[in-house]
């Protein structure tokens, strides 16, 4: 596509970021191995879709304009980091929950939540943000004719790529689930934790990052 450079390389850099630790990619390992392939699925979507939000602000400037102000970074940062605690306190609490059995957590109410849990957690994260603003300019020719048309490609391949990646971990945890037989004892450790490790990266976003 005109205006874009080294397309090969920005493919490898994303896929390579992409398998970074971090929340998105937690969430989605946590949703398979804990509820089955559809979850695992469904929360890569999910985390694709909120990603869909940052590609559009910083395709269109609107990013520049929210994190070139402190107060409005900070805010959308405590937001986040109290999203996932939120999210980590409510797993550890329906752990103990009958109601949290596997065959329940398949339903489609059970996976709509997922999928907005996701969107969430994605949309709430400001570093998910400040990533494009700093990564996808590298990849932009100074001389393109329409920047924000050769921003909108760059995010989306790299949406693409990585819903694709997150995709591959939910099943692939899922399947190390279920050859394990998957059992309460299992989902316990499981979803014990997914919130233990929600609640430290809500603690290290609010007052670490």
């Amino acid at each position: 596509m005109a205006g874009i450079t080294d397309l090969g390389l920005f493919i490898v850099a994303g896929l390579l970021l992409n398998i970074t630790p971090g929340p998105d990619l937690l969430y989605v390992i946590s949703s398979g191995a804990a509820h089955g392939k559809k979850a695992g699925v469904v929360a890569a979507l999910g985390i694709g879709a909120g990603c869909l939000v940052h590609i559009l602000l910083a395709a269109f400037g609107l990013s520049v304009v929210f994190l070139s102000s402190p107060w409005l970074f900070t805010a959308l940062t405590y937001m986040g980091a109290g999203y996932l605690i939120y999210l980590g306190v409510t797993t550890l609490y329906n752990v103990k929950k009958r109601a949290a059995l596997v065959d329940e957590s398949r339903s489609s109410t059970a996976l709509s939540i997922i999928f907005r849990q996701a969107v969430f957690i994605n949309i709430f994260n400001p570093k998910v943000g400040l990533f494009f603003l700093a990564f996808l300019p590298q990849f932009v020719s100074p001389q393109a004719e329409s920047p924000a048309t050769a921003f909108l490609f760059l995010g989306l391949l790299f949406n693409v790529n990585g819903t694709l990646v997150n995709t591959v971990f939910g099943l692939l945890a899922s399947s190390i689930s279920e050859k394990m037989e998957t059992t309460r004892g299992t989902q316990f450790v499981l979803k014990s934790l997914a919130g233990l490790l929600f609640l430290g990266f809500g603690v290290r976003l609010a007052f670490f990052s």
